[in-house]
């Protein structure tokens, strides 16, 4: 069980009221700077427009495919209650996701933000696509199979290995058009706890991307809707690292609402070294709750 992520809190970025903040944004290897002082309004604001309060409605139905993941073995559903009644209980709103019909739009919340992450891995470990066989990435001999990594040996709210179900389920079927679209967008889509796309899903947030964009594309969801969609997920399972981007672009003038979401998610921003980059030109209130480890 420890290997399941746990579900983090809204970072503390709002400070009480009326203290200020002083961030400092570098520009350039020339070493130049510009200071800007933003009131605890301003973080309020800005954590606001990063992760809505209300949340995020994905352009996704789930309909039974939780049904189905218990259907084939790859959420035991006895496992996945007993790891959230750890954590205080297992609410209607979880259970209803692993049955059938739930035919409303996926609402993703600070609150359900880690549950979703859990459902989004089964899936997008257990579907059958191509690429999970990727002979230079997941399936590279080098690695000695494709068990060993996070997103695969740290699934235990399987029946059986994880293994016994990687790339094994006929849960989501494609069209030639949709596999492009998930192909192409998958390889532009990082995470800061690593330096890989989410077409190479090694950690427990690429195989759960790699499941939202798979259902996204079923779906019907266009390229640019999916890379909107990804960032608003993305900034719920790493909410410390994109309000920190949030922030630097904020220095740069350029409002949350009106940054390119393919720009946020590429490597230069979302990959690991991509986001240390950015991290170190900003200086803001440590929260002590950076979210998204790649374990428990």
């Amino acid at each position: 069980m420890e290997n399941i992520v746990r579900e983090y809190a809204t970072p503390l970025s709002v400070l009480a009221a009326g203290a200020l903040v002083a961030m400092t944004v570098y520009y350039g290897p020339s070493g130049s700077s510009r200071s800007v002082s933003a009131g605890a309004n301003d973080s309020a604001e800005l954590q606001e427009a990063v992760l809505p309060t209300a949340g995020v409605t994905l352009p996704i139905t789930w309909g039974d495919l939780g049904a189905r993941l218990v259907e084939v073995g790859a959420i035991d559903p006895e496992k996945l209650a007993a790891l959230y009644e750890q954590r205080g209980g297992f609410p209607a709103e979880y259970q209803r996701l692993i049955e059938k019909n739930a035919n409303e739009k996926i609402v993703i919340t600070n609150w359900n933000s880690g549950y979703l992450l859990n459902l989004l891995w089964a899936l997008g470990l257990a579907n059958s696509n191509p690429i999970l066989e990727d002979a230079s990435e997941m399936m590279n001999p080098a690695y000695k199979g494709a068990g060993n990594f996070a997103s695969t040996g740290g699934w235990t709210l399987a029946k059986g290995n994880a293994m016994d179900h990687y790339n094994m389920h006929q849960l989501i079927l494609l069209t030639s058009e949709q596999q492009e679209n998930v192909d192409r967008v998958s390889r532009n889509i990082f995470r800061p706890c690593c330096g890989n796309s989410t077409h190479f899903p090694d950690c427990n947030h690429g195989m759960a991307m790699l499941g939202l964009l798979e259902l996204m594309a079923s779906q019907g969801v266009g390229e640019q809707e999916m890379y909107k969609t990804a960032l608003a997920v993305n900034s719920y399972w790493f909410p410390e690292t994109y309000l920190t981007i949030a922030t630097y672009m904020q220095q740069k003038g350029v409002a949350w609402k009106d940054v390119s979401a393919k720009e946020m998610l590429g490597r230069d921003f979302s990959s690991g070294s991509g986001y240390a980059n950015i991290s170190s030109q900003v200086t803001k209130p440590q929260s002590g709750q950076g979210g998204g480890g790649c374990s428990a």
